[in-house]
């Protein structure tokens, strides 16, 4: 289960730093979204990202999805860590 939660974890880790990657870079008008490296990162993210788009769409330009798509992120982050701790807690009651 240890190893399960730390994985878990690690994804969740790896993946905000793609959804920041992919952020900064929609500040850059000339990044082709359909050449291999951008194309690659926008396929990951672009799936999450659209299921808080159809909740709140773009406003004026200004797309809001990350910052639920980031809270839903930290949200499960922290269980997480609050699991691992239980389970350790508990793994650690029977020795």
């Amino acid at each position: 289960m240890d190893i399960f939660v730390l994985a878990l974890s690690r994804f969740l880790a790896i993946y905000s730093i793609l959804l920041i990657v992919r952020i900064l870079l929609t500040w850059f008008p000339n990044v082709d979204w359909l050449s291999p490296p951008f194309s690659v990162l926008s396929q990951l993210t672009d799936p999450y990202l659209n299921l808080f788009r159809s909740i709140i769409p773009p406003l004026g330009g200004i797309d809001l999805s990350p910052i639920l798509a980031f809270m839903l992120l930290s949200l499960l982050q922290t269980g997480l860590g609050q699991l691992a701790v239980a389970v350790t807690a508990s793994s650690s009651a029977y020795l």
